[in-house]
């Protein structure tokens, strides 16, 4: 991949991640998706205290129905599980399809166990975070979100999922629902640096184009 698609993708990737300083929350939220990372690293913030009991969401979608074949969020409660959380912290959600479905989804398998949780970590793929973020500031307003994720650098991260091409068409299909959701209704307003704009013109002029929205 040319080093000029490279940079400008790493701009959005550094957009897309919000920021958030980790604290303690009522619960977590792991949101599907191809990468196993969020189990991992939901696994990790559980063992830091950070909060008692996680919801993995997510069914299938094209780009994960290979690899988890039951569910991302079976697959996910079996990894986590496999890194010491106990199954009692765990609760799932295996239907939603969509960022919005996780969200509203899981405070239904919440509320189904007892639990009205004011704050939450949400975490998911580094670039995903100010779409979630955006998303649960529509459909669950009050609740407190902190956005996680793992610690990856881009380059790290292109290497550990191994499939360059792909990771670049996400995150561009990331930003492109960043700023169509809203108009939508589907998520809340975010600012977009013009930077960040100009990058993403320049990567859909390459073609970069298999995850937007048509």
């Amino acid at each position: 991949m040319p080093d000029r698609d490279l940079h400008d993708a790493e701009s959005i990737w550094e957009y897309h991640q919000m920021g958030h300083a980790l604290r303690p929350c009522d619960v977590a939220i792991g949101l599907g998706s191809h990468d196993l990372g969020v189990a991992v690293h939901a696994s990790e913030l559980f063992h830091a205290g950070l909060f008692p009991v996680v919801v993995f969401s997510g069914a299938t979608s094209p780009t994960t129905r290979q690899r988890f074949p039951r569910g991302e969020a079976a697959h996910y409660r079996e990894h986590a599980m496999k890194l010491g959380v106990p199954a009692q912290a765990i609760l799932v959600e295996p239907y939603a399809t969509n960022t919005g479905a996780n969200i509203e989804l899981s405070r239904k398998v919440l509320a189904a166990a007892g639990l009205e949780p004011r704050s939450a970590l949400l975490i998911s793929k580094p670039y995903t975070q100010r779409r979630a973020f955006a998303t649960a500031g529509k459909v669950w307003p009050e609740l407190q979100v902190v956005c996680a994720s793992e610690r990856l650098s881009f380059p790290d991260y292109l290497s550990g999922i191994g499939d360059q091409r792909l990771v670049v068409d996400m995150i561009v299909g990331d930003l492109q629902r960043v700023i169509e959701y809203p108009r939508r209704g589907f998520a809340v307003e975010q600012d977009v640096p013009i930077d960040v704009e100009k990058a993403y013109a320049r990567l859909v002029d390459r073609g970069y184009t298999s995850r937007l929205l048509r």
